[in-house]
């Protein structure tokens, strides 16, 4: 059988190329890239040319790029680091942010070590302005604010200039997580009052296991990894040549075909839309996600009217059809509880209807689209 793969807010299919490169980079270049004999410094050097592409592609400074192991690192690190090492008391995140923020934030809280505040959530999964600005202002103490660029979900995308210029008026960090923008929306962050900036490879058809953080120089955050005095004494371990060779060219092959990737996916994710609302009344979308000035290109989270039978074995039966998507995100498909996001989001009533989100690449078709409804209604009406 073969797949239809709309899972890609998951994880990505690694490019050929990529894949070519991870290759030749282990074969040639396998030194220690702290060692100071020519292996090592053949690895270093590959490091570090990765490094200054993935900065001056993203507007920053190289030694504001921290190679990390993925998204889930990066958030830890400023989390923690900025408890531990610059003396934050004071969080401000949302209930919708991804649980490698939420988790963490909430495990500094139960010790004691940060009061946590969370902010309304509209229902369209943007933050509320005026009351992210009430927090702010009735927090004397240094902060720190959480808020993710592209929620995982629904797709909405947060105006990150707005908020940081705001969270900037009140003498807070910005802290964004942006593993599900970097790769897939032009971001120059020298440009924007973003402190620090989560990536992960994966995302942008690079391999698993590698990512970086970007930590705006003037912030001075520490490590969180202790050990060794990689990455600039900022996150002990050797590097992983390869994966970090691997991520380089996964970005740099996804920004090269940007804005004809965005022009289609913006097509293929309007044409899903029409789709379901004609073949399937009464289909609702999560969040913002039909709307195309708030939402990312890359997502559209439905909600599908059928009953409760057939909606308890739909994830199932999707699967058996060669079908990949989510049931809410991917990290909390399996969870019994739901999506916390779309628990936020939606209403009791609303939730006891099943959403899915299907999430795309440039790989994917319009046919592709027409089997997924094809196979969607036959299911309702079977």
């Amino acid at each position: 059988m073969d797949l239809i793969y709309l899972d890609n807010a998951a994880t990505t299919p690694i490019f050929p190329e990529v894949v070519d490169a991870m290759h030749q980079t282990m074969k040639k270049h396998y030194g220690n890239p702290s060692s100071v004999h020519a292996a090592g410094r053949a690895a270093k050097a590959k490091v570090e040319s990765a490094r200054k592409y993935i900065a001056n592609l993203l507007g920053a400074l190289p030694q504001e790029i921290i190679f990390t192991s993925g998204g889930t690192e990066g958030d830890n690190t400023v989390i923690q680091c900025a408890v531990h090492h610059l003396g934050i008391k004071h969080i401000i995140s949302s209930p919708i942010e991804h649980h490698a923020v939420l988790n963490p934030l909430e495990h500094l809280a139960a010790q004691g070590l940060i009061t946590l505040h969370m902010v309304q959530v509209l229902p369209n999964g943007l933050p509320d302005m005026d009351d992210l600005e009430r927090l702010l202002s009735e927090i004397p103490a240094k902060k720190l604010v959480s808020l993710m660029h592209i929620n995982n979900e629904v797709g909405t995308v947060l105006d990150v200039e707005a908020v940081g210029t705001l969270c900037h008026s009140y003498d807070a960090l910005f802290h964004s997580d942006t593993v599900q923008s970097i790769g897939h929306f032009p971001l120059k962050l020298n440009e924007l009052p973003i402190d620090f900036a989560v990536a992960a490879a994966h995302k942008f058809h690079g391999p698993k296991g590698v990512g970086f953080l970007y930590a705006r120089k003037q912030t001075a955050l520490g490590a969180l990894l202790l050990g060794g005095t990689q990455e600039r004494g900022m996150r002990a371990g050797t590097e992983s040549v390869h994966n970090i060779v691997g991520m380089e060219m996964a970005l740099r092959m996804s920004y090269e075909t940007l804005e004809a990737d965005t022009t289609k996916l913006k097509t293929l994710k309007k044409y899903c839309i029409q789709k379901l609302e004609h073949a399937l009344p009464g289909t609702t979308f999560n969040g913002a996600c039909a709307d195309f000035d708030t939402s990312t290109h890359t997502i559209v989270n439905a909600r599908l009217p059928m009953n409760e039978k057939k909606a308890q074995l739909l994830a199932f039966h999707l699967d058996l059809q060669g079908i990949c998507c989510s049931k809410g995100s991917a990290c909390q498909s399996g969870s019994v509880s739901g999506s916390h996001v779309l628990n936020t989001l939606l209403t009791k009533e609303e939730n006891k209807l099943p959403s899915l989100r299907f999430s795309f690449s440039a790989h994917n078709t319009k046919a592709e689209i027409d089997t997924l409804v094809a196979i969607l209604v036959a299911y309702v009406n079977s």
